[in-house]
């Protein structure tokens, strides 16, 4: 039994018609050799056809599992300061507690610039990473993505709009990868990466703002010369709140690393399943001032006949059957009668 000729599912009824869209069943189109060039279309595909490399993602995965151990040492190394202050706290400032205090900070502070490190190299390799994922897709689903391929890298680093341009690309990604069609596109995964990262970029600013204020307040008051024991016993009280909070989005943070590497491993072999079932959609193509029209139908006298919508099986249309002689034009009886 075919798959459905609309959204490519394979649970079609016993007539050959999809329970979810109605659409009748369709054999598959063959599937050419790759690289396949893009036909024609109002939107150029890549010239090299689908790159499905795996160097870049070999070496993201690696990055990222690196990062994953540094951001699981720096919560260590957050709760460590944090024990440095309750000593501080209970003990008193003394020669001991200053000790461990700043043997606390330091090993956070070389933590983090090995983070700050890994963070970039993989996100270098992030962005190369997703703007040929995009530049498969394209190929797979011409003309249906809402922004360009420029924007893959670009939406990262923009202002405010990197808090959702990116998730939309995916997105359309996911949609024009899926192989069982872009109704079947499974984004569980995909968003519970998005809205990890996001809060724990949010819970990440909230507590450096935190942590930033505390310690200004501390050198200030120091400078002044009129620093009480009870606003000390404040402000640690405040730093460690400010811990609190970067310990818990830098957790955030590693899980949200880890769901990413499952996202990279999730679309590359979905990109894999839907290259190995070759062209089987048409792009489509209608101009934005002609009315709709129906498939196959000409947009005007001379052009060719628009191909089917991505999604809709791009065979030939089937030539109505005669029922009957041909009529006379010119009486009620068959032709020649």
């Amino acid at each position: 039994m075919y798959p459905c000729g609309r959204c490519r599912a394979v649970a079609v009824g016993p007539d050959g018609r999809c329970a979810a869209c109605g659409a009748v069943g369709l054999p598959p189109a063959p599937a050419p050799a790759y690289p396949y060039p893009y036909l024609a279309g109002p939107v150029a595909a890549p010239a090299g056809g689908i790159d499905l490399r795996r160097g870049v993602r070999i070496a993201l995965t690696v990055l990222l599992v690196l990062n994953i151990l540094l951001l699981l040492l720096m919560v260590a190394a957050a709760g460590n300061e944090r024990a440095a202050l309750d000593a501080m706290l209970s003990d008193g400032l003394t020669d001991a507690t200053a000790r461990k205090a700043d043997s606390a900070d330091n090993a956070a502070s070389v933590l983090s610039l090995l983070h700050i490190l890994a963070f970039l190299a993989s996100g270098v390799l992030w962005v190369v990473w997703f703007r040929r994922a995009r530049l498969n897709a394209e190929v797979f689903a011409p003309g249906t993505h809402r922004f360009g391929s420029g924007w893959a890298v670009g939406s990262w680093f923009t202002p405010v709009v990197n808090l959702w341009f990116p998730k939309q690309m995916a997105n359309d990604i996911y949609r024009a990868s899926s192989p069982a069609g872009p109704q079947a596109a499974p984004k569980g995964l995909l968003n519970s990466w998005w809205v990890l990262w996001i809060t724990a970029n949010v819970l990440s600013w909230m507590g450096s703002t935190m942590e930033a204020v505390a310690s200004a307040r501390v050198k200030t008051a120091t400078k002044g010369g009129h620093y009480s024991l009870d606003d000390w016993r404040s402000d640690a009280e405040s730093l460690k709140s400010a811990l609190a909070v970067q310990g818990l989005s830098t957790l955030l943070l590693a899980v949200a690393a880890l769901l990413a590497l499952l996202v990279v491993r999730q679309l590359s072999r979905m990109q894999e399943q839907r290259a190995a079932l070759g062209p089987q959609f048409a792009p489509p193509f209608a101009p934005q001032s002609a009315p709709p029209m129906a498939m196959g139908a000409p947009a005007w006298p001379g052009m060719p006949p628009a191909p089917a919508p991505y999604g809709a099986p791009a065979h030939p249309p089937v030539p109505p059957v005669p029922l009957g002689p041909p009529q006379n034009p010119f009486g009620n009886g068959p032709a020649g009668c």
